[in-house]
């Protein structure tokens, strides 16, 4: 890493870089400084999957020029892959989430269709006012984005909200709860009365 980095960096980026350096990848070539910034995004995005491009640098407190450089190697060396989302270009370990997985992240990246999708977990009943009311948005914005989710194919509206591979959405927002936030924290919490079990 280059002199004069701040200490705050330094450890953020030891941090990440200890769970890249023990992810299922071959190690990179290049000096010892490159090698740690490669393994702390790899980290990161292990930790953090679907987070796009300036999330990414701004949370490992990276150039935009050097965090360019890095995740296109990663790209180049089939270590990470990332997927066009709208305006965002997110990233996710390499072989490890299927295609309706990495839409998820993606969409459970935001906070209005997130919120959705724990609201729909915890009541599958939920109405289009119901949501808004618990989200503290309009009725028009919900509609937006659940047409969103719905194209996306997280979503029918068949017949009221009801959520696809709910218990897939399950298991992704608990196992990265830590990730997004204290609505998502809560539901990992209870995620035990939410699985539904039908022997």
């Amino acid at each position: 890493m280059t002199r004069g980095v701040d200490e705050k960096k330094r450890a953020t980026l030891k941090r990440f870089a200890a769970a890249g350096a023990a992810a299922p990848f071959a190690a990179f070539s290049g000096d010892a400084g490159d090698s740690d910034t490669r393994d702390a995004i790899v980290g990161y995005v292990a930790s953090t999957p679907g987070a796009h491009f300036s999330k990414l640098r701004d949370d490992l407190q990276l150039g935009t020029g050097e965090t360019q450089h890095h995740v296109e190697r990663l790209l180049s060396e089939g270590s990470l892959v990332s997927r066009r989302d709208g305006d965002y270009r997110r990233f996710y370990p390499a072989d490890r989430f299927s295609e309706f997985e990495r839409t998820a992240l993606g969409y459970l990246r935001r906070s209005t269709p997130r919120g959705m999708v724990i609201a729909l977990l915890r009541d599958p009943d939920a109405t289009g006012a119901d949501l808004a009311d618990e989200l503290g948005v309009s009725r028009a914005t919900v509609s937006s984005h659940a047409a969103a989710l719905e194209s996306a194919g997280l979503l029918s509206r068949a017949d009221g909200y009801a959520l696809e591979e709910s218990e897939t959405l399950l298991s992704l927002l608990v196992r990265y709860a830590d990730s997004f936030d204290a609505a998502a924290d809560a539901l990992a919490a209870d995620a035990a009365d939410l699985i539904s079990h039908d022997p």
